[in-house]
């Protein structure tokens, strides 16, 4: 009997993935932590670089993970690996990056549609997450801060929530 609460204990306590991963959800959206990030081919600085993120702060979603790499996908679709100390845990969006050249999206003053726009934003405009319900975010972009439908942000899921 004392055998079997010992394993229940031990049963209880989180161990880590044996794959060397997180344990955290995947996919995930991250942000980089700096203006020059390398993406390689493969999870090792053996790989190539395929190309090179030259933007602090742009949202990449985090599609796998092999040690201390992860394999991202940005806004336009693009895979590669990025050693993990290069992503943040901070949650951005860029505006409609789908959308370029057409037309800007509304920063409300508050979570409705029929509020009053503080500001028209551009598609690949990045802003900072505040909150989401799962309907809207608060974001701040530069000097503003206010509202956007979530559905017209890259960075965040559909209806997902963030506090």
């Amino acid at each position: 009997m004392a055998g079997s609460a010992k394993s229940a204990a031990e049963d209880s306590v989180k161990q880590p993935p044996a794959n060397g991963s997180t344990g955290l959800a995947v996919p995930r959206f991250v942000s980089l932590k700096s203006d020059k990030v390398n993406v390689r081919r493969g999870p090792s600085t053996d790989q190539a670089i395929v190309w090179v993120f030259s933007r602090a702060g742009l949202p990449v979603e985090i599609v796998a993970e092999s040690e201390n790499w992860r394999r991202v996908r940005d806004s336009e679709g693009s895979e590669g690996w990025v050693f993990h100390s290069l992503l943040s845990g901070r949650r951005t969006v860029l505006i409609s990056p789908w959308a370029k050249g057409q037309e800007s999206v509304p920063l409300h003053d508050s979570a409705s549609t029929g509020s009053r726009a503080v500001a028209e934003l551009q598609a690949g405009v990045l802003g900072n997450v505040v909150e989401c319900d799962g309907e809207w975010c608060e974001l701040t972009v530069g000097d503003y801060s206010g509202y956007v439908e979530q559905n017209k942000l890259w960075g965040v899921y559909r209806g997902e929530a963030i506090e």
